[in-house]
C-alpha cells in the first residue's frame, strides 16, 4: 500500500491558513500556490536515491553526491496544478514539465481529458503529478491512469487541500502512488468541494471568480 504523508510542517499549516482566508488576494494567493508546493515537494523527495561522484573543491579532490539517475519531472494537471510547478522548479530547476489537462464534469463530477504531452524520457523519470486540490480524487486517478499506459511507473502525487473521499479513492485506484498533502480536510460538500477548503483553486490563482 502506498504511504500517505499529512505535511505538519508550521509554514506550510501557516501559509495554507492564509490561502483559506476569502479576501487573500489574487496575486498572494498565487504565490502562496508556489511557496507551499516547493516546501511539500522539499518532503517528498526526501527518500530520492544517490549516487556517488568524484568532484574538485577548491582546496581537493573529494566524492560528493548527486541524484541518481535521470532527473525528476513535475506534471501539474491543468490549469491550477501550473503554479504548483512553478514552485517546485525554483527548487529544482532542471527537473523537465509534462502536463495533463483534466477538467470536472460539474454535474458527473467525472474527470474529462482534454490534453497530455510528456517529456519523451518521462518513463525513465521519477514523476510528481501535481494539483491544489483532491476532492473526489477522480482527477488526480486519471491522470495518473494515463501516465501508466505510457509506461510510467515512478509516480507521487502531490497536492495542498484533500478531502478524505478523494484520499481513499485515489488509494484505491493507485495503491503504488505515494501521496504528499498540506493539509486534510473535514469532507466534501454535496457539490463535490471540499470543507472548509479554499474554494476553487484554479479560480483564485487567475482572478476568474
Amino acid at each position: 500500500m502506498n504511504k500517505v504523508t499529512i505535511m505538519d510542517h508550521p509554514l506550510i499549516q501557516h501559509k495554507i491558513g492564509i490561502m483559506r482566508v476569502k479576501t487573500t488576494s489574487t496575486k498572494e494567493f498565487r504565490d502562496l500556490v508556489a511557496e507551499v508546493a516547493m516546501l511539500i515537494c522539499y518532503e517528498a523527495t526526501r527518500n530520492l536515491p544517490l549516487a556517488d561522484i568524484e568532484i574538485e573543491t577548491p582546496l581537493t579532490k573529494t566524492t560528493a553526491k548527486e541524484i541518481a539517475g535521470k532527473k525528476l519531472c513535475v506534471v501539474p494537471i491543468l490549469r491550477a496544478g501550473l503554479h504548483m510547478a512553478d514552485g517546485i522548479l525554483n527548487l529544482i530547476p532542471n527537473a523537465k514539465v509534462g502536463h495533463i489537462g483534466m477538467y470536472r464534469n460539474e454535474e458527473t463530477l467525472e474527470p474529462v481529458e482534454y490534453f497530455c504531452k510528456l517529456p519523451k524520457d518521462a518513463a525513465e523519470r521519477e514523476i510528481f503529478v501535481v494539483d491544489p486540490m483532491c476532492a473526489t480524487g477522480g482527477s488526480a486517478a486519471a491522470a495518473i491512469n494515463q501516465l501508466k499506459k505510457r509506461g510510467i511507473t515512478k509516480i507521487h502525487f502531490l497536492c495542498l487541500i484533500a478531502a478524505p473521499e478523494g484520499i481513499e479513492a485515489l488509494q484505491k485506484a493507485h495503491p503504488d502512488v505515494d501521496i504528499y498533502v498540506g493539509a486534510m480536510d473535514e469532507r466534501l460538500n454535496e457539490n463535490g468541494y471540499i470543507l472548509p477548503g479554499l474554494g476553487d483553486a484554479g479560480d483564485r490563482i487567475y482572478g476568474t471568480k
